[in-house]
């Protein structure tokens, strides 16, 4: 079977990139009854960032809270404060700052505002039937690969499921790559967040869903992450303006993932631990399945003096266990990339259950 594959239809890439933002709104928006809608980290509320964007009196300005990931009734609850907002007008724009929490947020609620329902009714594959608003991203964290990939991940807490609205509608129209935003990330958190664009591509080139494509995007993707990740300054202005084309490149490239992200679902859905770091510890505990890849992790966590501390499930109940093991076994696409039809043969309960001792 082959899909028709859709890619991110403009971007701009490099230092200072931001600043053509306005040039490229006044070519979206007809009139003021036309109005923009910006989400923004909520780490960025107390910071000068939204000084420095084109707003106007007549914009919507929504401060995305990204303590924990996107869950649907978070989802559903921006959706209503745009809908309210907008009051049957047509938004020229969607725009989003942040990392992948915000920008799947920012995509997810596009996709509400032309489709009927809430976003339970879409976790899944080429579920949303109508066009989106035009949507623009502005990453200001690299590695998720959120602002070129066609899904926005979304938490269901009623369900115990991670699964995201994977959709040609999901994409971004627009994308600017300034690593000026990236400077003052956190250190682990920006090796935590830029490690996903790694593992999301070592993943698909091990896997058995194969094109020659996605092979080329995410083999280059590779080679930029050691570049960052095996030098002596993971956040110099060069490397971090590499980790935003890995990132970009490693969006596209985003077909189906393995066991690292299964396992990583698992803890984002019971610890409510975020993606980057959770795929990190599900990594740590699967040498047997990657052993080049986790080899080539174990140094970059030491290249560039990361902590990985054990001990986070020693705690947990038998019922946690349990739910660990349901939030990660249901993802069976992945799974099955991996390890094939027979991935329960494998990952067993009693095996999964020890792998989250182990972390």
């Amino acid at each position: 079977m082959y899909r028709n594959a859709k890619n991110v239809g403009y971007y701009l890439i490099g230092s200072g990139s931001l600043a053509q933002l306005e040039g490229v709104l006044a070519k979206l928006k007809p009139s003021q009854a036309n109005p923009c809608i910006y989400f923004l980290d909520h780490f960025f509320e107390h910071q000068d960032l939204a000084s420095r964007l084109p707003l106007q009196p007549h914009d919507l300005l929504i401060y995305v809270d990204t303590t924990d990931e996107p869950t649907t009734d978070g989802v559903d609850h921006y959706r209503d404060q745009a809908k309210a907002f907008l009051d049957g007008r047509s938004p020229a724009a969607l725009l989003a700052f942040g990392g992948g929490s915000t920008m799947d947020t920012c995509k997810c609620v596009g996709n509400l505002l032309t489709n009927p329902g809430n976003s339970c009714d879409y976790q899944g594959w080429d579920l949303v039937q109508h066009a989106a608003p035009y949507k623009i991203a502005v990453p200001t964290l690299s590695g998720t690969g959120s602002e070129t990939s066609r899904t926005g991940i979304v938490m269901n807490q009623a369900k115990n499921l991670k699964l995201g609205m994977n959709s040609d509608f999901t994409m971004f129209d627009q994308v600017i790559l300034d690593p000026d935003l990236t400077a003052s990330v956190p250190r682990n958190q920006y090796f935590y967040t830029g490690i996903d664009t790694y593992m999301h591509c070592f993943e698909s080139l091990t896997g058995s869903y194969r094109n020659v494509i996605v092979d080329a995007l995410a083999e280059k993707a590779i080679d930029l992450c050691k570049r960052v990740f095996l030098s002596d300054d993971m956040m110099s202005p060069d490397k971090r303006e590499l980790l935003m084309i890995a990132s970009f490149l490693g969006g596209m490239a985003a077909g189906f993932v393995g066991t690292v992200h299964p396992i990583s679902a698992g803890l984002s859905m019971v610890l409510h631990m975020h993606h980057g770091l959770a795929n990190c510890y599900a990594l740590s505990v699967q040498e047997d399945i990657y052993p080049e890849q986790y080899k080539e992790f174990m140094t970059m966590l030491e290249k560039q003096k990361i902590a990985l501390p054990k001990g986070i499930c020693k705690d947990l109940t038998e019922e946690q266990y349990t739910a660990l093991y349901e939030g990660s076994i249901v993802h069976e696409k992945p799974l099955s990339n991996r390890l094939g039809p027979n991935f329960k043969q494998i990952f067993t309960k009693d095996n999964v259950i020890k792998r989250f001792q182990q972390m």
